[in-house]
């Protein structure tokens, strides 16, 4: 087949292809390999063109010996890192044997596995905090402080503590796991996002109290149907809340504002806006957009001292995209946080 044939058939092709002839300049590309190498490609030699070690000898290997070949080739697309799975084949050309590159996109799945591998860390690393925390005390426990009451209680308080926080990580984890499997179901059910407003502020206020924190709710006088899961919208509000009665600070107000319904710009239609504010510490503009992540804290010893684990507004976003809502945060130094839940009302 000729070259300008092989240039034909690859131009129909989806994805990046590289002709290469027995000169070891490129002989044709398609589109698609123009827009990832850049364009005038064509009679370039090779070497100048993709300048990557493992693909380059893939190509040399493929054209002294015929022997196709697998390498990755590392790109950048609309600002972003991108992975390829470059595979080099030999092919009869008029001139002598030539090679063909074609490139997959695997960036998706090396992604995915990057999360995988900071996930399972991270599920390690939490773990490993309290379960080494319950070995010392249970030895310190059969050793020193067997014959010690005070001792013996001290410890046992910690334990006590270590292990609820085990446990809210686990029920964390398996909420997160939940949330991701259901994600893409869009809820059935209705909503009274007023009156669950008020049984989280209700449930929640007795730790408010203790914080010396004032839970204010602003509803309407009507209720506010949304379609929704009742206790994933829940689980929401808790979260929301509760991290606000623990990072506002003591001696200050958290106000939990509902709105009626009406046009969001957000959701290009009709929906609800549902805030909860703090008078807190606030948040640096750059850590704002990464609070969502799973683990993701502003100030490690802070989040784990009041028993957080890192997860709770990784399950909103979940959440919140379930319902095909948006999460809104605002926040800055010194001027409190606002995170808003905006949730279609159709």
């Amino acid at each position: 087949m000729t070259i300008s044939a092989l240039a034909s058939l690859m131009s129909a092709l989806p994805m990046p292809i590289l002709l290469i002839d027995s000169t070891e300049r490129i002989a044709a590309a398609n589109p698609p390999a123009l827009r990832l190498l850049g364009g005038a490609q064509v009679g370039r030699h090779y070497i100048n063109a993709l300048r990557q070690p493992a693909v380059l000898d893939a190509v040399e290997a493929c054209l002294r010996h015929g022997q196709g070949g697998q390498a990755r080739y590392l790109g950048r697309e609309g600002g972003r890192d991108t992975t390829w799975s470059v595979s080099a084949g030999a092919v009869d050309l008029p001139q002598g044997r030539g090679v063909a590159l074609s490139f997959e996109d695997v960036t998706a799945v090396e992604e995915a596995g990057a999360m995988r591998r900071d996930f399972v860390a991270n599920v390690s690393h939490e773990l490993r905090t309290p379960v080494t925390a319950l070995a010392g005390f249970i030895e310190t426990l059969r050793g020193a402080a067997r014959d010690d009451p005070k001792a013996r209680e001290r410890f046992l308080s910690i334990m006590e503590r270590e292990a609820a926080r085990m446990s809210q990580l686990v029920s964390d984890l398996l909420s997160l796991s939940r949330v991701e499997q259901e994600e893409r179901l869009r809820p059935t059910g209705k909503v009274d996002l007023s009156n669950l407003t008020l049984q989280v502020a209700a449930l929640l206020e007795p730790v408010a109290a203790r914080d010396r924190v004032r839970i204010e709710t602003r509803l309407p006088d009507v209720p506010v149907w949304v379609p929704g899961d009742e206790e994933q919208l829940r689980q929401v509000l808790s979260n929301l809340v509760s991290n606000a009665v623990k990072y506002g600070g003591a001696d200050r107000e958290v106000v939990v504002e509902l709105g009626m319904p009406g046009a969001q710009p957000e959701l290009r239609g009709q929906g609800v806006r549902l805030s909860v504010t703090d008078q807190g510490e606030g948040i640096a503009a750059h850590h704002v957009p990464r609070l969502t992540e799973r683990f993701y804290r502003v100030d490690t010893h802070r989040s784990r001292a009041v028993g957080g684990t890192g997860l709770g507004l990784a399950i909103v976003k979940h959440i919140v995209s379930r319902h095909r809502g948006r999460l809104r945060i605002e926040s800055a130094p010194g001027q409190g946080s606002t995170f808003t839940v905006i949730l279609p009302v159709a």
